[in-house]
């Protein structure tokens, strides 16, 4: 996952609102939006190189996403363990708070550089793991974009898919969201970050839409958390090279509180 913009109102009948884009290679196996076989109460999309999620949902109420951290400086071990598996971890740990305490006092080092988006739609962490530090903090109600910085860093891509979902909440929910990411046009060089990558590649990773033959947007999720009715939605777009359609897949989850597995 590379680029997250979500709404959290906790105590609200709909407390998280989130549009999401997949950047990936096109070569790298995936499986679509769907209920996991090994773990039916979690639905996600899923890697099937590594077997983690960029985003999944669990049946007892939580929902996980991660990014990548865009440093080349940023050094890791060749037996790092994938990203993707952070998501499971946080979707089916007994306690979710005392899990990321963990990985923020030291175990988070194992990884390569992420953000970790966990909650259960009353609480919502962040997780940092960057070049020199791990930093964990609950996320304030409101309007919050995430992409390969951290939270809110105010990256084109990030802006534009923060007020597309802005714009969405007041009029047409996820339809302006989802347009919002649709968006390729790559932003111009005064407003592009210097992530050490070269401006070329700035330049072809700066917009919230990636089209290329090799690598580029695979999926766009949506989920919308209905805390009255007990029930989260999702649905996804999926697309192959050069950016082509290669399907749309919905979900609907009743939720189910009766205790986390221990």
């Amino acid at each position: 996952m590379c680029l997250i913009a979500f709404d959290f109102q906790p105590g609200a009948s709909t407390p998280l609102r989130l549009v999401a884009n997949r950047d990936e290679f096109h070569q790298r196996p995936t499986a679509p939006l769907g209920a996991w076989h090994d773990a039916p109460d979690i639905v996600g999309g899923r890697d099937l190189e590594a077997g983690g999620s960029w985003l999944a949902v669990h049946r007892r109420g939580r929902v996980a996403a991660v990014t990548n951290v865009r440093d080349p400086a940023l050094k890791v071990s060749t037996a790092a363990p994938s990203r993707g598996h952070l998501v499971r971890e946080a979707l089916e740990c007994r306690d979710l708070g005392a899990w990321l305490d963990h990985l923020a006092e030291g175990e988070g080092w194992r990884y390569a550089g992420f953000n970790l988006l966990a909650g259960d739609g009353e609480r919502l962490w962040h997780l940092h793991r960057g070049r020199d530090k791990l930093l964990l903090k609950e996320v304030a109600p409101g309007i919050h974009g995430l992409s390969n910085a951290s939270l809110d860093t105010p990256w084109p891509k990030l802006i534009a898919a923060r007020q597309g979902l802005a714009t969405s909440l007041r009029r047409n929910w996820p339809g302006d969201a989802l347009n919002a990411l649709s968006e390729s046009a790559s932003a111009d060089d005064e407003h592009l970050p210097d992530t050490g990558i070269g401006l070329e590649l700035e330049r072809r990773l700066s917009p919230p839409f990636i089209i290329g033959e090799q690598y580029g947007t695979r999926a766009t999720t949506w989920v919308t958390w209905h805390a009255e009715a007990g029930v989260i939605e999702l649905g996804e777009r999926r697309f192959g090279p050069g950016g082509c359609p290669q399907g749309v897949s919905r979900e609907e989850l009743s939720l189910h509180r009766k205790g986390l597995p221990t």
